[in-house]
This record gives C-alpha cells, sequence and structure tokens, in this order.
C-alpha cells in the first residue's frame, strides 16, 4: 500500500485571497475576473453543493484546470500529487477553504487527484470556474479508497 507524504503545497496549486465587501444589508464576493492572473480562459462556472456528513472524489481532470471558491461553508479540500516527476510527487495537501476565515480562489491545474468534504456540520457550495467546459472523456473517478491518506475521515462517499 502507497504511503503518501502531507505537504504544505502542491505544485501549482495556487491560492489566492479574495476580497468581500460587507455591510449591514449583505455581501460582494469577488471571485475571479479576466484580468486575474489565474485566468487563462472561460469554459464554464457551475455550483456543487457537499451534503454535511458525505465526501466527493476522488477525481482528477486531464485537460481542465480548475478555479474553486467557497461562498458559503467552510470546505476542506485535498489535492493529492501523482504527476511522474512532479516535485511534489506521491504528496498530499490539506486545505481550509470557505467562509469566514478563509475565502479563497484555488486553482487546481490538470492531473491532480482531489476530494472534499464539508469541514462542519453544514452543507457547503462550491463555484467552480473552468477553462474548458465539462467533458467526460477528460476526467476520472476512483472510490475513495483508491488512496491510504490520512487526511480523509470515515464519511460516506457522494
Amino acid at each position: 500500500c502507497m504511503v503518501y507524504k502531507h505537504s504544505d503545497s502542491i505544485v501549482g496549486v495556487d491560492i489566492h485571497p479574495l476580497k468581500i465587501f460587507e455591510d449591514e444589508r449583505g455581501a460582494v464576493m469577488h471571485m475571479l475576473r479576466k484580468d486575474h492572473p489565474c485566468f487563462t480562459q472561460f469554459g464554464e462556472i457551475y455550483f456543487s453543493k457537499v451534503n454535511a456528513g458525505f465526501i466527493k472524489g476522488w477525481k482528477r481532470h486531464t485537460q481542465m484546470t480548475q478555479n474553486f471558491a467557497i461562498p458559503f461553508g467552510q470546505l476542506k479540500l485535498i489535492i493529492l500529487d501523482l504527476r511522474h516527476g512532479s516535485k511534489t510527487e506521491s504528496c498530499y495537501s490539506e486545505l481550509l477553504v470557505g467562509m469566514p476565515n478563509d475565502y479563497n480562489l484555488v486553482t487546481i491545474p490538470p492531473n491532480l487527484w482531489y476530494a472534499f468534504y464539508s469541514a462542519t456540520d453544514d452543507d457547503v457550495i462550491l463555484a467552480n470556474c473552468s477553462d474548458l467546459a465539462h467533458d467526460p472523456s477528460e476526467s476520472e473517478q476512483l472510490p475513495l479508497d483508491a488512496f491510504e491518506v490520512d487526511a480523509l475521515p470515515n464519511m460516506v462517499q457522494g
């Protein structure tokens, strides 16, 4: 069984703090602009609801770059690097992303495996602005037990 090492970061994964403009009426939460350094082109944007107590993953895109932001809730994101020759090959990173203290844009380049789940007892909304439209032929999914990573709690796979 392969043992993966924890790393504070994974080569190619970028994290950028996002701005929130808030007052008594509500908030405007930035995500991504066309002049942001992580923006290359528009493919699609979608929102994924993550129910508390469930894990989504493992997933990998072979061509798509993803830009995640969590406007509602807190998400624990585990990224696993199995890219041959990468300086962080066989390493994984854990990120806490979302409200209230970690509202960041997380850019995930192709060929990294990831899984995520709610870090609290509440549901989470993930926004993804990818550089390609969804194409099932360029992504892969594996069951949670495909990789033994200590960062994944014992939860239901969703």
